[in-house]
């Protein structure tokens, strides 16, 4: 794998300014999301429950366990690939954060 094979984040980019981008992604039971690999800090939010396992180059899998509502924190790291072993559509959303906000 190549950095030229990794694909998005996730399905499309449902807003972004200066501060977050915040991705939109969605998986039928068994589908495999493509190797990815994040850049930036981020939040994942899942709006269904989710049943995962989480592939990593060097060999691991981490299996997930996610309940709408929930906010889990991640940081970057290395290229994964996220794959739905529920036998529901797994939805989430994915908030990448870009640079501390201003005052308010």
């Amino acid at each position: 794998m190549t950095d030229e094979t990794l694909g998005q984040i996730g399905d499309e980019i449902i807003f972004e300014n200066e501060f977050v981008r915040v991705w939109g992604l969605r998986l039928e039971p068994g589908e495999r999301q493509s190797w990815h690999v994040h850049q930036l800090p981020y939040l994942v939010i899942p709006l269904t429950d989710g049943r995962n396992e989480m592939h990593w180059k060097d060999g691991r899998v981490v299996n997930t366990a996610e309940v709408p509502g929930q906010a889990l924190w991640r940081m970057p790291g290395a290229a994964h690939e996220l794959v739905n072993t529920s036998d529901w559509t797994y939805r989430n959303i994915l908030v990448e954060v870009k640079t501390a906000g201003g005052a308010a």
